[in-house]
């Protein structure tokens, strides 16, 4: 959950064996979602004037190791017009239920940076939203603001809260992430924890516009707020929040309105294991 400020800008490790084990497990996994994933656009849909998703995007660690223009100088290679939806801090109940629902109703794919504590409290929550072909990344375990704590303390926060991810969703504890996409809650980094991060292979995460839904409003005025903005940027990684209750009652009229003002929302989604396995040796 995000406050207005100026700036805004424990699991345990396996044997070898597991691993191994392990990492044939989301080779098959992610391979499955991929196909999924590349096979349902909007010509798939039950709704024949669904908006649908327009193109899958893989992101590469290496290419793209921080992204998002509020925070970094790089960020995704997005045509016009095209959007990337990111939602922070679920899964909350209702709320998350909702906008499940919403993108379900439009065929739309989107990514949730999940924190820790609340994946542990609702697993099956994302379970379903991973079963819905929605990508699951990494939002800490408790929330933190890296800079307000210690290199050890927010190492730790980032690691639980990826082996608690994990175990929500597979049923295995492990710090090393099924999909190595993070954001830092706040847009808070620290150049050490930025290195961790790249060391590991995870992409950061920022944003290119964002709802300032962490902010007491209405949906109607939240969806004046980022369709003013996205008219302003044209394109962009726009980040949400799922947990709050004026973000779910605005999704389904801010989705029409991408359908209905020319918007394609683009569905990112990692390398496979082995793949990235294999860049890093």
């Amino acid at each position: 959950m995000f406050k207005a400020a100026t700036r805004h800008p424990s699991g345990h490790d396996l044997d070898g064996r597991c691993l191994h084990g392990w990492t044939l497990l989301l080779v098959s996994a992610t391979m499955a979602v991929l196909a999924g994933v590349m096979a349902a656009g909007a010509a798939d849909c039950p709704r024949k004037d669904a908006l649908g998703t327009s193109r899958v995007l893989v992101v590469d660690a290496k290419t793209y190791p921080r992204v998002g223009l509020k925070s970094f100088r790089q960020t995704l290679p997005l045509a016009d017009h095209e959007v990337v939806l990111t939602f922070d801090d679920g899964p909350q109940p209702p709320y998350t239920e909702e906008v499940l629902a919403a993108l379900a109703q439009e065929c739309v794919r989107a990514t949730f940076f999940l924190v820790g504590k609340s994946s542990a409290q609702f697993p099956e929550l994302v379970r379903r939203a991973a079963a819905q072909g929605h990508t699951m990344a990494h939002h800490t375990w408790s929330h933190s603001m890296a800079s307000k704590i210690s290199f050890e303390k927010a190492k730790e926060d980032i690691e639980r809260g990826i082996a608690a991810d994990e175990t929500a969703l597979h049923g295995v504890s492990t710090m090393a992430p099924s999909t190595p996409f993070f954001r830092f809650p706040y847009f808070d980094s620290t150049p050490k924890t930025l290195e961790l991060l790249q060391s590991r292979g995870i992409v950061v995460f920022g944003a290119d516009l964002w709802a300032s839904d962490w902010e007491e409003m209405t949906p109607d005025q939240e969806l004046k707020l980022i369709t003013s903005r996205l008219n302003a940027e044209g394109k962009g990684i726009i980040l949400f929040h799922d947990a709050k209750a004026h973000t779910a009652a605005m999704m389904p009229a801010f989705l029409r309105y991408l359908h209905d003002n020319g918007y394609h929302v683009v569905h990112i989604v990692p390398t496979a294991p082995l793949q990235r396995n294999a860049d890093t040796h």
